[in-house]
């Protein structure tokens, strides 16, 4: 699906401290939706420093970050803690919003077909369109392509 152009579907989910976030909320302010498959594997960890890292950096450009996996507001907390995250992190164990933008996907793990959220991410603008989406995503330089587009 090409997803540029198009309004970004809304949602509420909840991040690491329980608290709700609802997409439309942000209206007036860009948000870089980003989704990883699992808190604590090594890629997405890198991913997840890499904002953490360079917060400051998307936020001079007017972009809120929101991450999302299928992880529980528990599994959350505690990798936000041990990362010391700076942004919220969204769970979606119910899988809505990661249907929603179409991310979950079968994959080939050791020889059995499984179910797992693409890492994938999108720039959605003020309006709530998206701008950018970020179909295949390297976890070491993911910000520093978004950052670039950016500018």
């Amino acid at each position: 699906m090409g997803w540029e152009g198009k309004t970004a579907p809304d949602f509420t989910l909840h991040d690491q401290d329980n608290k709700a976030h609802t997409l439309s909320d942000y209206q007036g302010q860009k948000v870089l939706l980003y989704f990883y498959p699992r808190d604590a594997t090594p890629g997405c960890t890198t991913e997840a420093q890499q904002f953490r890292d360079r917060l400051d950096e998307l936020s001079s450009q007017g972009v809120k970050v929101l991450g999302v996996s299928r992880d529980t507001v528990k599994s959350h907390e505690k990798f936000a803690r041990k990362e010391s995250l700076n942004f919220p992190i969204l769970a979606d164990p119910d899988e809505v919003v990661v249907n929603q933008y179409e991310v979950l996907k079968q994959k080939n793990m050791y020889g059995k077909q499984v179910m797992s959220v693409n890492r994938e991410s999108f720039l959605i603008d003020e309006k709530g369109v998206i701008l950018r989406h970020y179909g295949k995503v390297k976890p070491a330089e993911h910000v520093q392509e978004i950052l670039d587009d950016l500018t």
